[in-house]
């Protein structure tokens, strides 16, 4: 396995484990949301986790795609215990932008090693993750309040 092949897994591999991590996180998230808005946040967490869950399939379908192992790790689970909802909505637009950050060194990584399919699963899961990220930044807003807060 050449040397840009091996950056490619092991960038794959920290993405796997960070999705892994995002599906337990969106669950957790969705069983401590309460109030008058329960229904439709919990809704959107809930999809936010099989949406992770489908972007690890997909990473790990890469990894095995290059004749790798993909890892059995799951990345970091913060728990704060702060389960107000614009804590966890705070929380998981940290989460987001890390997530981002994997997906744009893949792309580095993709580009370097001329990988065109690495590289356009990167930039399709930039455009997701940049648009949850928006998703987030809107939520956090105050009612008639325009301005991004990221």
């Amino acid at each position: 396995m050449s040397t840009h092949t091996a950056e490619i897994v092991a960038k794959l591999n920290d993405i796997l484990e960070h999705e892994l991590a995002g599906v337990v996180r969106y669950t957790h998230y969705s069983f401590m949301v309460f109030g008058y808005s329960r229904i439709p946040i919990v809704g959107w967490f809930r999809s936010a986790a099989q949406e992770t869950l489908v972007h690890a399939h997909e990473a790990g379908e890469l990894i095995t795609y290059f004749g790798q192992h993909p890892s059995i790790s799951i990345g970091e689970l913060l728990e704060t215990s702060r389960h107000d909802i614009h804590d966890i909505l705070t929380e998981s637009l940290q989460f987001e932008k890390e997530g981002v950050a994997h997906y744009y060194e893949l792309l580095a990584l993709a580009e370097k090693g001329k990988s065109v399919l690495v590289e356009e699963y990167a930039r399709r899961l930039i455009t997701e993750e940049e648009t949850h990220i928006g998703d987030i930044d809107k939520m956090l807003r105050k009612p008639g309040e325009i301005a991004s807060v990221v």
